[in-house]
């Protein structure tokens, strides 16, 4: 059997928070049934966030009552606090992911926090889970943003990156997901840090999270499986991109990542045919953004057919 590698879509919620178009709540729903049917068995589908902050998310607690009736399927949501974890626990969320930076600076632009702060309540979120019996219900993940660099601080240290998802393991984290929130990363330091991050990770599982904002997200995709990796976020149509960070454009292409990654032989459960009818529909709704990616101009090889 071939190796699974995961594909999480993020465009619901990273592709959206920058996005020109405003989605109906309608048309959101289409898209994640859409996409559950072309074979993704987790989409982050939105963020429990103040409207007044980021109103494209004004209809997650409908987003996540919808996505909860899909059987067979994972919606995650992602929170940039413990108000906002509450929230998503209080809407019955199957998977909440917690975000906060490995850069001081970032991370008090982008949650107003430090990362101390962060931590604590990331520590609290996973006790409240725990006393309302959901411990075996709630996946609760931490998302690490500018893991290999930031547009606001500059280098961000491995070491303090380690430092960070130690203490997240301590803690109980379900998941650890390292994210180059604004497209700072390259193979090599991909493959130390994930190379390093893995020897202590034990059975947390670790995923990854790349922008394409200077050409290497896919580049960075395959050093992360050449370490191991096997979990990935992507958007489709390369959308989104970080509002607290200077320059943070341009996750990398679903439709990219998946191809490559099929085409390296592994599996990914994904039906690209009906994933490249979807990305056909995304280009007449996000009418006011603009849309990345090469193989839907490109079209399949034959030897994909």
């Amino acid at each position: 059997m071939k190796d699974i590698i995961q594909i999480r879509e993020v465009g619901l919620r990273d592709g959206l928070q920058l996005s020109k178009t405003k989605l109906s709540t309608e048309t959101k729903i289409k898209w994640l049934k859409q996409q559950f049917k072309s074979g993704f068995r987790e989409i982050e589908v939105t963020s429990f966030v103040p409207p007044t902050i980021l109103p494209q998310f004004n209809d997650a607690t409908k987003i996540v009552y919808e996505a909860n009736k899909i059987q067979n399927f994972l919606p995650s949501v992602l929170v940039p606090n413990l108000k906002g974890g509450l929230v998503a626990l209080d809407n019955k969320s199957k998977k909440i992911n917690f975000v906060l930076s490995a850069s001081e600076m970032h991370n008090k632009s982008n949650v107003n926090a430090t990362i101390q702060k962060s931590l604590s309540m990331f520590k609290d979120l996973i006790i409240e889970r725990d006393n309302r019996g959901l411990k075996n219900d709630v996946i609760i993940s931490a998302s690490i943003a500018t893991s290999f660099g930031c547009s606001i601080q500059g280098k961000v240290e491995q070491n303090k990156l380690i430092e960070i998802c130690e203490k997240l393991i301590l803690m109980g984290a379900n998941e650890l997901n390292i994210a180059d929130t604004v497209g700072y990363a390259n193979p090599k330091q991909v493959n130390q840090i994930f190379k390093n991050l893995l020897q202590i990770s034990g059975n947390i599982p670790v995923a990854a999270h790349f922008h394409d904002t200077r050409g290497m997200g896919l580049a960075n995709v395959k050093s992360a499986i050449d370490q191991g990796i096997k979990r990935f976020d992507a958007s489709l149509g390369g959308l989104g991109g970080c509002p607290y960070a200077p320059g943070a454009t341009g996750n990398i292409a679903t439709e990219d990542c998946v191809y490559m990654i099929e085409s390296m032989g592994f599996h990914t459960g994904i039906d690209l045919i009906k994933l490249l009818n979807l990305r056909k529909s995304l280009a007449k709704w996000m009418i006011k953004d603009t849309l990345y990616g090469n193989l839907l101009n490109a079209g399949l090889t034959k030897t994909n057919n």
